[in-house]
């Protein structure tokens, strides 16, 4: 892999996730420590990421240990409220991201399930359940800069497909651009996901809302429902509350030593 799509990897899941540590990097890139570290380098003297010890975080700052561990959890009781919609014998759509990922693992429990995806990390979750009856169906396509396959293929293998839910995870959302994704190759896909479904969950945390991708997958009122936290502030909830069928929100996770 070059150095500029490596840097893009990076830059990706920083974007992403909040934060991204040298070590995770190092193994999921198979490359050495000090060839991250220069990546990261690069990155932030361009002013994309910040250096922090052990890795880099979003421009926007603030601590990278609580980001990524409260992100995580924020994640967690996202995809638990979802996996509540989910019924025994359902067809579900997920899209690649964090809180997808997560909500594959969670719906391990759920049996004669059927999972529609484009992304590799989502398929390979859903194919390791211990439900014997359980069906993956990854689409073809052509992977991105991601875990995603895209591409004209990958379209064209979800069209004529049917899921009960579609599970959308997002790069951004905001009342203007609707529900949009950072990666142009991948919104093609993710809005022939959304076409899919008989209902649109969109699952994002407090930190998406105000954030506008390069493309819309979709407007705020297409979307059945969204699954965010209690963490998004009053006029977020109002603009969304005003579009969107159905607005849940999860509690906030504690902070390390809070009360």
């Amino acid at each position: 892999m070059l150095a500029r799509q490596r840097q893009a990897v990076i830059l990706e899941e920083t974007r992403r996730t909040g934060a991204v540590r040298v070590s995770d990097l190092v193994s999921r890139l198979g490359v050495s420590d000090m060839t991250i570290r220069r990546d990261l380098d690069v990155l932030a003297g361009r002013g994309l990421v910040e250096k922090v010890y052990g890795g880099a975080t979003r421009v926007s700052g603030g601590s990278p240990v609580e980001t990524c561990v409260e992100a995580r959890a924020r994640h967690e009781a996202i995809a638990a409220e979802a996996a509540r919609r989910v019924r025994p014998g359902q067809a579900v759509a997920l899209s690649s991201g964090p809180v997808t990922n997560v909500l594959a693992r969670v719906l391990d429990p759920v049996p004669n399930l059927t999972v529609v995806t484009n992304s590799l990390t989502v398929a390979d979750i859903a194919a390791s359940s211990a439900q014997p009856d359980r069906v993956v169906i990854l689409t073809g396509g052509v992977r991105g800069g991601s875990d995603v396959l895209v591409g004209p293929l990958a379209v064209q293998s979800l069209r004529g497909l049917h899921a009960d839910l579609v599970f959308l995870g997002v790069y951004g959302i905001s009342e203007r651009a609707g529900y949009t994704v950072a990666n142009l190759s991948e919104c093609d896909a993710d809005r022939a996901l959304v076409e899919t479904g008989r209902s649109l969950v969109v699952l994002a945390d407090h930190t998406r809302w105000s954030v506008a991708g390069i493309s819309t997958v979709a407007s705020l009122s297409e979307a059945d429902a969204v699954i965010s936290d209690e963490g998004l502030d009053d006029a977020a909830r109002d603009v969304l509350s005003a579009h969107v069928g159905e607005l849940t929100l999860v509690p906030q996770p504690h902070r390390e030593g809070s009360r």
